[in-house]
């Protein structure tokens, strides 16, 4: 069908535009923003050769001071793991994990966190418990 000019056909199931493409601001609060993020390969090797290692029954963590004024995380998911889809929902509840913990993570370190093969089916609780008991307990 046809729409005369200048007339908008009105849409079904979609939210009401306030004409910004911009997610709302409290949206903006709850991200994990590209500062605290370990972006590159030299920076992930970095914290490998200068850094320690702690772990525990579902994660290995690498880390190393920064001197920064806050702390950066990377993920690294081996393929051993699973295929995309699973490595990607382990992705997100480790940087879930981080964002919901943020203020309880001391700051200054570059922290790489290798998340072993029982992330992927545990429970959400248990396993932020696990992750933030055992940061805190290395970055002391």
């Amino acid at each position: 069908m046809c729409w005369p000019r200048g007339e908008r056909r009105d849409v079904i199931a979609s939210r009401p535009s306030d004409g910004s493409s911009a997610p709302p601001a409290n949206n903006r609060a709850r991200r994990f923003p590209r500062s605290v993020r370990l972006l590159h390969r030299p920076e992930f090797e970095a914290v490998y050769r200068n850094g320690r290692r702690r772990t525990s029954s579902q994660f290995v963590i690498f880390f190393r001071p920064n001197g920064a004024a806050q702390s950066r995380f990377g993920a690294s998911v081996k393929k051993a793991l699973g295929g995309a889809v699973v490595r990607n929902r382990i992705r997100r509840r480790i940087r879930e994990v981080l964002r919901i913990h943020m203020p309880e993570i001391p700051n200054g370190w570059d922290i790489v966190i290798h998340p072993r093969a029982t992330v992927a089916r545990s429970e959400f609780s248990p396993l932020a418990i696990e992750l933030v008991g055992l940061l805190r307990s290395a970055l002391k």
